[in-house]
């Protein structure tokens, strides 16, 4: 089979691989139909993810068929339309039974396929945990509306929920890309007072105006002041930095409000300064980590019922055969590039 493989030292690579096999009742094999390109996968490439191993195939979002169940997989079989969860997790253990599946004590558990283990940028892929890892797509949900459930929806979905949203308060989200944008479409949700949306590239924040979203699309520079007028100078109550660049982990604290709360989903590639001199007395709640993908029967409900549409995320669709080209344009955010699907059969 085709599958798209993470050599190390900065080399991405288009093989030809065998297709993978069942290695554990609980195991199933997964026909990829549609599959993604992430920011995690070139922060893979470029050495920021030190789990990372040499040779695995890279891809943690995807959709497919399943094609092979083992014995003890009971959830999902053969035939059936599925997302793939960007976690592994076994369901049983000290943080599974809390919801907490990027803990997962598995030694497989977390964030793993397309990292540790063998991902879906290929025709095949093997899911460990597959009744906890599978979750089958409704029969009015398209591919392309459920490609992003199991990773950046999800984590968007998990943000908003980290910030505690209540309708009365005001949420600022940094960072308009793919995954600050899904943040911004479930914090929707909560019908939060106001809604801001922080974005510098001003390609992107027409992008972001573009989709519909109920928010305050602004200049980081302007935020401050936005904020200022629309808190009565308090600050925001929550804070979702999903940017990850330059001096956007310091903007997040300064702009919430005291005994606000910072949540940080962002992946960085350097280690950031947490200044706790400057900000003694503000009483800020830090929220920060993996996202916990525990809930992608409930977003495919809600994309079901027209609730969140990611569609309009995907900008360029290219055939498995083209992947090298792919990733060139996204990483270097070439032609308005949002989100790239990759197409198996195309």
């Amino acid at each position: 089979m085709k599958a798209f493989v993470y050599k190390g030292n900065h080399e991405l690579k288009l093989e030809e691989r065998p297709r993978p096999r069942l290695q554990s009742p609980k195991d199933a094999i997964v026909r990829v139909t549609l599959a993604s390109i992430c920011s995690s996968d070139l922060h893979i490439k470029h050495g920021a993810v030190p789990k990372a191993i040499p040779g695995v195939i890279l891809g943690h979002e995807m959709v497919g068929v399943v094609e092979e169940t083992g014995t003890e997989v009971s959830k999902v079989r053969p035939g059936d339309r599925v997302t793939i969860n960007v976690e592994t997790f076994c369901g049983e253990c000290f943080y599974c039974r809390r919801g907490l599946v990027n803990n997962c004590q598995d030694p497989d558990g977390g964030w793993a396929l397309g990292c540790r283990i063998d991902g879906g940028q290929a025709e095949y892929v093997r899911v460990p945990y597959a009744d906890n890892g599978l979750n089958r797509i409704p029969d009015s949900v398209t591919d392309q509306q459920a490609l992003f459930t199991g990773d950046i929806l999800s984590t968007g979905y998990w943000a908003a929920d980290l910030a505690e949203i209540k309708k009365d308060d005001t949420v600022v989200i940094l960072g308009a890309g793919s995954t600050g944008l899904c943040a911004a479409m479930c914090a929707a949700l909560y019908e939060p007072k106001n809604l801001i949306l922080a974005e510098i590239d001003c390609e992107r924040a027409d992008f972001a105006r573009q989709l519909g979203i109920p928010a305050d699309v602004v200049d980081p520079q302007d935020l401050k002041f936005v904020i200022s007028d629309k808190t009565a100078g308090r600050g925001a109550d929550s804070v979702i930095e999903a940017a990850g660049g330059a001096g956007t982990f310091d903007l997040a604290w300064q702009l919430a409000r005291p005994s606000g709360i910072v949540c940080l989903v962002a992946m960085y590639e350097e280690n950031q300064i947490l200044p706790l001199p400057h900000m003694y007395g503000k009483n800020l709640t830090f929220k920060t980590g993996g996202v916990h993908a525990a809930h992608c029967d409930r977003l495919l409900r809600l994309i079901a019922d027209s609730r969140l549409d990611t569609t309009g995320l995907i900008t360029h669709t290219f055939a498995m055969e083209d992947i090298l080209e792919a990733y060139d344009l996204f990483e270097k955010r070439l032609d308005g590039v949002m989100k790239i699907a990759i197409e198996m059969n195309k």
